[in-house]
Parts: structure tokens; sequence; C-alpha cells
């Protein structure tokens, strides 16, 4: 298979690595030319693509496609691929078998720390998941109307090698925010590639909730992470009274319990189920750093 990743970022990247020992190619994309030497040295062809402007080298790459993995935002002006003025998939990609679409568990809104499938009600809160819903809407109904398996995976807190509670630490960036009853789902990034490598395998298109098995109140993830560090962790702060950009308080608006029942279903099993197994993986192996 030849593989395109538009947007190998933190997750992108992962699940190019996962591909490549299955690929005849994979290519991955980045807005930084100083990033394009990272996508090489994982074993990946990299190419500079801003979401707009499609190079002759991607238009070929995208001919050549058998796999696609679309991981870029959309904006108000929707998906880069199924936007506007853009030429119909079938002739962008007249090779392609499957696709996948990374959206966010942020499409389900806000709960009230109830549990939620792939079947719940859509009501995002904010405006950056009010346009996923949109995105995934119009991958969906390309992939029924073109017969192309279109698989939208509904990713949540993404953290993994370089990215996590340690290094939050490490920094002095973590804080305990407090706020009654409220809870997260995560995924590692290795489990996001494994669950992308599932579904290509099985040809298998439709929404998943690729989450870990357990959603946990923050500070208690900073808690642990200080635990195996051998630290003290930093004081738990109201949420209340803390300081948070809009941005930040936002994310705490969402509370609800998002279930990866579909997912487990079709025989996916996690290697890391939880956040205390994973952050234990991640001391000891040293690969918190990244």
């Amino acid at each position: 298979m030849h593989v395109l990743i538009l947007g190998a970022g933190f997750s992108g990247s992962a699940i190019g690595r996962a591909f490549l020992p299955k690929a005849r190619s994979v290519t991955g994309t980045t807005r930084s030319q100083d990033k394009l030497g990272v996508l090489q040295a994982m074993g990946m062809d990299g190419l500079l693509y801003d979401g707009a402007v499609v190079s002759p080298e991607l238009a070929a790459v995208m001919r050549k496609a058998t796999h696609l993995v679309q991981s870029i935002a959309p904006g108000k002006d929707g998906d880069p691929i199924m936007r506007a003025g853009m030429p119909p998939l079938e002739h962008l990609m007249p090779n392609l078998q499957w696709a996948a679409y990374l959206s966010t568990v942020g499409v389900y809104g806000d709960h009230g720390g109830a549990w939620v499938t792939e079947e719940a009600l859509l009501d995002p809160v904010s405006a950056r998941s009010t346009e996923r819903v949109a995105a995934e809407r119009a991958w969906l109904s390309s992939g029924e109307e073109h017969g192309l398996p279109v698989a939208v995976l509904r990713l949540s807190g993404i953290y993994g090698p370089g990215r996590n509670a340690f290094r939050n630490l490490e920094a002095g960036t973590a804080r305990r925010l407090v706020k009654a009853n409220q809870v997260f789902n995560r995924i590692r990034v290795e489990d996001i590639a494994s669950a992308a490598l599932l579904l290509v395998e099985r040809k298998t298109g439709g929404i998943f909730n690729v989450t870990d098995n357990e959603p946990a109140p923050p500070q208690d993830v900073v808690a642990e992470a200080a635990r195996l560090m051998g630290i003290e962790a930093p004081p738990e702060i109201p949420f209340e009274t803390a300081d948070l950009s809009p941005m930040a308080r936002s994310f705490y608006g969402e509370n609800k319990r998002v279930s990866n029942a579909k997912l487990r279903g079709i025989g996916f099993d996690f290697r890391f189920p939880d956040y205390r197994i994973s952050l234990a993986e991640l001391w000891t192996s040293g690969l918190w750093r990244g």
C-alpha cells in the first residue's frame, strides 16, 4: 500500500511509523521545513503542505495513494480536502482504497459526566469541535458516495513519549486543577497508531472512539506521575479560582465518560488501557523524555 498522512504531527507520524513495515511507501506532510528531516529520519517521505495549496509533488503522491490519514484540523472554510473549490476526491486520489479522518471526542460536547458511545448526541461546545462535526460528515458522505471505507477516529486527550505529565512536572508547568466530578479520557499515541492499523487491515470504516478504559480526574494523573518520579505533587487548585485561558477553561466545560466498547468489540487490544499502566511504562522505559 501507498500511505499518505496529511498532517504528520504527533499522532500522524505515530500512525506513519506503524504503517511503515507493511507499506510500499509512507509520505507525511508538514507545514514546517524543519520537520521534513524529522519525518525522513523516521523512514517516511516528507512534503510541505500548508493545508491550502497542493503542490505538483503532493498531487503526484495523492494520485498514487491507496490509504489516506487526514489529520489536519478544519478551519472556517472546512476540511482542506473537502472544502469548496477542491477537485472531487476521486480525481485527487483515484487509487484510494481506505481513508481515516482524525477527529476528537470534543464533538460530543458536555454530557454531565455520563457515558457516551458513538451513537450519542453531538452537541459541541467550541467552534473548533463544531468544525470537526462538519468535517466528519463530509468525509463519511464522500465514503458512502464512492463506496470507500472511511474510518472516523474520535480521539481523547493524546499523550505519549515527549508529551506527558512527567515533562510538565519537570518543566514546572504541571497543575492539579480540581473541579467537582470532572473527568477526562485520554489515549496513548501508540494505541492510536495500532487502532488505525487494525482498521486498515480489516478494511473497516465507521466511527470509533479511540480512548482508554478509564475516564479519570486530571489531578489524579498528575499525582500519579509525581509519585512515580518520587517528588511532591503540586498543590490542588480549585477550578473556580484558577487563572486559565479561555481555551483551557472551555475544556472543563465538557464532562463525559467516553466508551471504547465498539473498538474493543472488533478485537482491538489496548496496549495502554489506563493512565497508570501507561505512566509506569513511560517512566520505567525512559520514553517519557521523547
